[in-house]
């Protein structure tokens, strides 16, 4: 059985991810099918089967790296290191998040496009709760795109070919949905891509330790779930959506890019001797 799996380093990137992602589903599928059946709350449907997926494929990266590359300490390999320096670096991570969703917003708020409001809900509550979504956010999603399949990638590929695939493959992924809905966010496809550029560029940046990315994904969810759903601003429709974000939504908008195109050159300035 070990020479088998073993055998799958040998094959080129796409059947290595395709085997990996059928082997998750193949798992997932029995246990999940249950809870789509009988529980009737979607959000909890949501919650439960996600946490499902995120587990079992938490435990296939392990299996992956023991049986396929004899790499008992895969995670390791990935970044998600325990250690002091990733913590604070983490740390630093959601600063820079938090302080750059402040700063866009505040400019906004500074040239008149949108007005303060206090909050209509308890804001400690807000807050805690964001942090919680987005630390988990930034895990799951951090591990999974520049853990996992920046790994993949860069096995087979050179630094640059690997960092732009994993970009457009962590935006494209955003939009598994219905097309409605697709069409409606596709405006944001473009700040995801630099988004996906930057995390890559930040791990690199860190040698490639995962705790820079996580937090700095982690800050950005969590500044924005604080001023969204504490509901602390409103737009004065001064400029048009496209300017502010469509839908609410800085990343469909001029301003969300500009940010995260900014964002994007300073991390990438930090990567020394970078050849990308």
């Amino acid at each position: 059985m070990k020479i088998n799996l073993a055998s799958l380093a040998q094959h080129p990137t796409p059947i290595r991810l395709g085997c990996f992602i059928l082997t998750l589903l193949l798992l997932w599928l029995p246990l999940a099918t249950p809870i789509y059946l009988l529980v009737r709350d979607s959000n909890l449907v949501s919650i439960l089967t996600m946490v499902l997926l995120y587990a079992e494929f938490i435990v296939i990266l392990k299996l992956w790296g023991r049986y396929v590359y004899q790499q008992p300490q895969i995670l390791k390999q990935y970044g998600l290191e325990i250690t002091r320096q990733n913590g604070v670096e983490l740390l630093r991570g959601l600063a820079i998040g938090i302080i750059n969703i402040l700063i866009l917003f505040g400019i906004q708020g500074f040239l008149g496009w949108l007005v303060w409001q206090q909050p209509k809900v308890f804001l400690l509550k807000v807050i805690s709760e964001g942090l919680i979504i987005g630390l988990g956010i930034g895990f799951a999603e951090e591990l999974l795109f520049r853990g996992w399949l920046l790994d993949e990638l860069q096995r087979d590929y050179s630094p640059r070919v690997a960092l732009w695939i994993d970009a457009v493959a962590f935006a494209a992924l955003h939009f598994i949905k219905p097309l409605e809905a697709i069409i409606q966010t596709l405006p944001q496809f473009p700040a995801l891509v630099v988004l996906g550029l930057t995390q890559v560029w930040g791990k690199r940046w860190r040698r490639g330790r995962l705790g820079l990315p996580m937090g700095l994904h982690g800050g950005l969810v969590w500044g924005y779930y604080i001023i969204n759903v504490g509901e602390l601003t409103k737009y004065s429709g001064k400029v048009p959506d496209w300017v502010t974000g469509v839908n609410n939504n800085p990343l469909q908008g001029v301003m969300g890019m500009l940010l995260m195109s900014v964002l994007a050159l300073w991390i990438r300035g930090g990567t020394q001797r970078s050849p990308f």
